[in-house]
């Protein structure tokens, strides 16, 4: 595969394991330096020496992005470790669902803090450095559930169609200046945390979809890897589905 991201640095944010896992070794697998982060020190670790290991770059900063300063924290430090970034994925993001009554202002301001908030602290401090040099890439993980009115999600719905809204703004603010912000919305798909929901569970809102099955984590990273890529230089703003056609059903 062409190396097509040498020289580059990338922080991906949760990715010690899953769709943001995937991603890192997919840019690492195209020459970029990236930047692992997560709470779990031993699987980011991990991580860092499994891509050294087949002679990619990698390092790992310890981040929890609940509060405004883990967010500040980790951009500092990432910018620091090769004294710029130049691609961002934001892609740390929990989820739960259950009815409006029952979600308590503790669950609602954790699920902002990090879904949303936390993404806006680090294009904040991110993207200017990148419309100064006149480059950059910024993908931001969402999801098809902000299409569906789904009785039980509307929380983690919310958060991320806001996501989707900040991807046009962002692509709107800084795209003249040379940085691109596009969205990927992955559908159901497996990683530890969506099987962690139960046997059945995931498989579950595959039904009647085109694809009729749950994705793997790679398929979603391809999607990531091309939108950072030279590849898609025209594309500004957009809502990439990788889903399997749940939105379309």
């Amino acid at each position: 595969m062409t190396a097509r991201l040498t020289g580059s640095t990338a922080l991906i944010t949760g990715s010690t394991s899953g769709i943001g896992r995937a991603t890192a070794d997919a840019l690492a697998g195209l020459g970029a330096h990236v930047i692992i982060s997560g709470r779990d020190k031993a699987r980011g670790e991990a991580a860092v020496a499994q891509i050294r290991a087949v002679g990619g770059k990698a390092d790992f900063i310890a981040a929890d992005l609940l509060l405004s300063s883990g967010a500040r924290s980790l951009a500092e430090q990432a910018a620091a470790v090769t004294g710029r970034i130049d691609i961002l994925i934001n892609n740390a993001g929990i989820y739960s669902f259950g009815s409006t009554a029952e979600v308590t202002e503790e669950a609602f301001d954790r699920m902002y803090n990090i879904n949303v908030k936390a993404p806006y602290l680090l294009v904040g401090a991110l993207a200017p450095h990148m419309a100064d040099r006149g480059s950059g890439a910024i993908v931001n993980i969402s999801t098809g559930i902000t299409v569906k009115g789904n009785a039980l999600a509307g929380l983690y719905g919310s958060s991320k169609a806001a996501i989707n809204l900040l991807t046009k703004s962002w692509a709107a603010e800084y795209g003249p200046r040379g940085v691109r912000v596009n969205t990927v919305s992955p559908g159901p798909t497996y990683t530890p945390g969506t099987q962690a929901m139960g046997e059945g569970a995931i498989e579950s809102f595959t039904v009647g979809t085109p694809a009729e099955r749950v994705g793997q984590p790679h398929e979603i990273a391809s999607a990531v890897a091309f939108l950072v890529s030279d590849e898609a230089s025209f594309v500004h703003g957009a809502n990439l589905a990788v889903d399997g056609g749940f939105a379309a059903v």
